[in-house]
């Protein structure tokens, strides 16, 4: 190998940083009581276990330290994970909490996020419905690609498509205005009034309250066409649109 390809080798970048951005479920405790905390978890586990699997999670502290409410983070850790939830982060600990996740290999975030923020103040002021569901519409105009997860508090709106291999999460309804090749989840809270609309349907799994349906289930008749999905006795229908 001459000289000069030894070179190009040894000044050759082996890796380089790039910003981007990913949408990651935070879970914001309003009690301190560790077995309600795993009884409730648990429960939305179930409403989208496929989701939810080996899914990262920033949890946020923050209500608890405003009411005064301590909480053991490592035991709060251990059962993040006991559920198949992998921690990436902690917001809105005190010193000591933030220097008990450290210790076990959990990043402090700093900041509130719009989405955590709108949804305590929903809980605490109550809006007349209307307000909520337009406060709540999240709206993704760009390809979501395989590996991507997006999750929504209310109604989510996608003005592309849905690649494999991604999934999209929703409290509320769906819209994509695109082809739907990944996994949807309407309804995850257990809306079972939710509704999946896209107008390419070639989804790897669609579900609405924890009920699903995988691409293997699905009828030939309605691949590759306009649908709006819904629940009707614990049945998902789909029809043509």
């Amino acid at each position: 190998m001459s000289t000069d390809s030894q070179q190009n080798i040894t000044h050759s970048p082996a890796l380089e940083f790039k910003s981007s951005t990913f949408s990651v479920p935070v879970l914001v405790l309003a009690g301190n009581d560790v077995i309600i905390i795993e009884q409730q978890l648990q429960d939305k586990v179930n409403m989208a276990p496929e989701f939810f699997k080996n899914s990262p999670l920033v949890f946020d502290l923050q209500e608890l330290n405003k009411h005064d409410l301590d909480i053991d983070v490592a035991e709060l850790t251990k059962i993040i994970r006991k559920l198949g939830l992998l921690p990436i982060g902690i917001r809105g600990g005190d010193a000591q909490q933030n220097q008990q996740a450290l210790k076990l290999g959990i990043p402090v975030h700093s900041g509130h996020t719009v989405a955590a923020s709108s949804e305590t103040q929903k809980q605490q002021h109550p809006e007349p419905e209307s307000q909520a569901v337009a406060a709540t519409t999240t709206m993704i105009t760009h390809p979501v690609r395989s590996g991507q997860r997006i999750y929504a508090s209310g109604d989510l709106v996608i003005l592309a498509q849905v690649s494999a291999g991604a999934e999209i999460l929703a409290e509320g309804n769906i819209h994509v205005y695109g082809s739907l090749r990944g996994r949807a989840l309407a309804g995850v809270q257990g809306n079972t009034e939710a509704r999946i609309f896209c107008s390419d349907l070639q989804a790897e799994l669609i579900s609405i309250a924890g009920n699903y349906k995988i691409s293997e289930d699905l009828n030939g008749a309605v691949l590759n066409q306009p649908v709006q999905i819904y629940l009707q006795n614990h049945t998902l229908v789909i029809k043509d649109i």
